[in-house]
């Protein structure tokens, strides 16, 4: 009994043992995460919610006041243009149609027998012409034969009265011509007038007849057959029929958080997800980036909203599906990805790699520099830069960390553009972001993995 105690003891102490060695070896190291910096193709990503919207739509509304006595499609169909929607009751104007219908054929009758009227007055004007002519003759062969005394003064004076009357006669036809005219002329502004009324009518039956103005489909139906329906008037709203929306143009409209709103410009590639159609994404381009924030909270423009109160805001973005599908319907959910940034093959490195650090001065051995000289009184120390802890590897010693300052570009899903300061396969520090925080230059390293990784390709 005494040798198997005496056996776990003195295993008990080299187990002691090995660990104060490993510990003591291990002492003065700091265990880090590491990857390289690789070349890859970057994008920068921005995403925004909201619901797939057609580009035209129209509300249908009641052009005719009455009761709806057919309604020819329902909710959800697709219309052509020119398909006959819905019918009102068409008694009233189709009588006013009949009606004045008669009424222009009857002042067409009126029109015939003016002008027949005025035909009769040109002909009996011509009639007085010839027997002017004839009196005018007779007078004067009765003046040359009065003069030289060979008739008596009384066959004189009826040559005279006779010349006259022609005249008279002559100017009376005129008159007559000219009554006529306008007679005539009055006839056919009548039959203008009644079918200009005509023209008016018909327009009032037409508008018992809702037809699609634009090919489209049915996205709401609020009225059934039989319903009264009124027409809008000043500062009144009349009834909608129904909405048409024509899904040869279909758009998603998108909130995009205001910090990312600035990177957003016309044209701008995006991808779309229907959460309807899970598998499905839909091309499309920015055409739309609206100036007007909204309010988050309630969805108001902020130009509208009498709160003074400071919220989150987003920004309005239209995004035109460049393949419309008919399984696309108005209203459903959607997500929109928009490329605002893409550099092919550019050399990147992880966005957790990137700290703000003061550099210290190291020397030969890469080891930092104690400096006795105090700052001057009220002197400001130096701001921290942006850079990342490189692994410098040293010959048979334990890699150091060494800060590098680095200047950056487009940012990725994960990883950051890097446009100067490092070079491609140089060995970064990632993390563990506590350790990163407190790592210090010329800081002893041990990798946390036997192989350093390799940045992971931006998706």
């Amino acid at each position: 009994m005494k040798k198997v105690i005496i056996s776990v003891l003195v295993i008990l102490v080299v187990v002691v043992g090995v660990l104060l060695m490993v510990y003591r070896a291990q002492s003065g190291y700091t265990t880090v995460l590491t990857a390289k910096v690789a070349r890859q193709d970057l994008a920068t990503i921005i995403s925004g919610t909201g619901q797939i919207k057609p580009k035209t739509y129209v509300n249908v509304g009641a052009t005719s006041f009455g009761r709806i006595t057919h309604l020819e499609v329902k909710e959800g169909d697709h219309v052509k243009k020119g398909q006959v929607l819905a019918r009102v009751e068409n008694v009233q104007p189709s009588a006013n149609v009949d009606a004045q219908q008669a009424m222009i054929s009857s002042s067409k009758t009126d029109v015939a027998s003016y002008v027949a009227a005025e035909a009769t007055a040109k002909a009996n004007v011509e009639h007085a012409k010839a027997d002017l002519e004839q009196k005018q003759l007779d007078w004067d062969r009765a003046k040359s034969l009065y003069q030289q005394e060979l008739i008596a003064k009384q066959d004189f004076d009826a040559k005279k009265a006779a010349y006259d009357l022609a005249v008279a006669t002559l100017s009376q036809s005129n008159a007559a011509v000219v009554q006529s005219r306008a007679q005539t002329d009055s006839a056919k502004a009548k039959v203008t007038n009644n079918q200009a009324t005509l023209r008016s009518n018909l327009d009032a039956l037409d508008k018992t007849v809702s037809v699609a103005p634009f090919d489209g489909i049915v996205t709401n139906l609020p009225v059934r057959e039989g319903e009264t329906v009124v027409v809008g008037i000043q500062n009144a709203e009349g009834s909608t029929l129904m909405t048409l929306a024509d899904m040869s143009v279909i758009t998603a409209e998108v909130k995009v958080d205001e910090t990312d709103i600035v990177n957003v410009q016309l044209g701008q590639p995006a991808d779309v997800t229907v959460d309807a159609l899970p598998g499905r994404t839909f091309k499309g381009h920015v055409t739309l980036v609206g100036d007007q924030a909204i309010l988050r909270s309630t969805g108001i423009a902020t130009s509208q909203s009498t709160t003074g109160t400071e919220e989150a805001k987003d920004f309005k973005v239209v995004i035109t599906l460049d393949t419309p599908s008919d399984e696309l319907r108005p209203g459903l959910s959607t997500t929109a990805k928009i490329t605002t940034a893409h550099k092919p093959s550019v050399l990147t490195l992880p966005i957790q790699a990137l700290t703000n650090h003061v550099p210290e001065t190291l020397d030969a051995n890469g080891k930092p520099v104690v400096s006795n000289v105090s700052l001057p009184s009220g002197a400001k120390p130096p701001a921290p830069v942006q850079g990342v802890f490189v692994v410098k590897e040293q010959k048979g010693k334990k890699p150091r960390a060494v800060f590098v300052p680095v200047t950056t570009g487009i940012t990725g899903a994960t990883d950051i553009e890097v446009l100067s300061g490092l070079v491609e396969g140089e060995e970064i520090v990632t993390g563990p972001f506590k350790t990163l925080r407190a790592l210090k230059g010329g800081a002893l390293l041990k990798r946390d993995d036997a192989k350093p990784t390799a940045a992971t390709p931006a998706s």
